[in-house]
């Protein structure tokens, strides 16, 4: 685990903690608000009886849906804290699912053609070179098996509701892929269970370009069926605010591929 790693884990150990959205496990899901959460595009296809693996995907969330819809579930996650959510989402529904601390660039623990469905929670802005990660998801998916990747739209990266000019939301960073993403204030609002909002150090991030993201999807041999922005926030916000910049740039990008290694360059 190299520094910007060691690093990430306290700050999501913190997050979680903190109680932030992403770690608070979904514990009233039924297959069909299972499915919703996981595929809300409609790509993924059945997955009872297959292999599945929430990359970077702790938080018992995606894992619960997962096992609810019959897929034999993996949860790699860097955060202990993260994990620790994912059995407890599990034992709720009386389910099994795997976990496994680790680093996203290095899945070792997995041999070559492991997975099925490979669902990659958003996380590839915490590290610098994404390319490992591709390298490991291509090694340990099978051939037809399909890769979900959520990441930061690197055209939002770096902008902030105070960027708000009186007329528009204001580009100034480069977009220059592996460049880290430096706020004045680098904590992160985190409303908790209760309501209270605590400020919280966030991870260290990294933009990566969408040329560089989807040339190097199709290098590995992986097919884009579609991508989709996720739209959030509220046209209707006073402009300046976080509701309202979230409605004008959306912040994640969606993809799903199929990986077809005999189709690569």
């Amino acid at each position: 685990m190299d520094e910007v790693a060691r690093y990430n884990k306290e700050r999501w150990e913190d997050l979680a903690r903190a109680g932030i959205q992403w770690s608070r496990p979904a514990l009233s899901l039924d297959e069909a608000s299972a499915r919703a959460l996981v595929d809300p595009e409609g790509m993924m296809g059945q997955v009872a009886g297959k292999d599945v693996l929430c990359l970077a995907g702790g938080g018992g969330q995606q894992s619960a849906a997962f096992a609810l819809l019959g897929a034999n579930v993996t949860v790699l996650d860097i955060c202990d804290t993260q994990l620790e959510r994912d059995r407890l989402a599990a034992t709720h529904y009386g389910l099994q699912v795997t976990t496994i601390q680790g680093d996203m660039r290095d899945l070792s623990p997995f041999a070559d053609a492991y997975f099925d469905v490979i669902y990659h929670a958003h996380s590839l802005s915490f590290v610098p070179d994404f390319r490992p990660v591709f390298d490991e998801v291509a090694r340990v998916l099978r051939p037809g098996g399909r890769y979900r990747l959520s990441y930061t739209n690197p055209y939002y990266h770096g902008i902030l509701e105070t960027d708000w000019t009186g007329e528009h939301y204001a580009l100034r960073e480069p977009c220059v892929d592996g460049v880290e993403v430096i706020y004045a204030d680098m904590r992160w609002d985190v409303e908790n269970e209760e309501g209270e909002v605590l400020l919280v150090e966030g991870p260290r991030e990294f933009r990566h370009g969408l040329s560089e993201v989807i040339t190097g999807l199709a290098a590995r041999g992986f097919v884009i069926l579609g991508m989709w922005e996720q739209p959030q926030g509220d046209l209707e916000a006073p402009p300046g605010t976080f509701a309202h910049l979230c409605a004008i740039a959306p912040q994640w990008l969606t993809f799903w591929t199929v990986y077809r290694p005999d189709l690569s360059p």
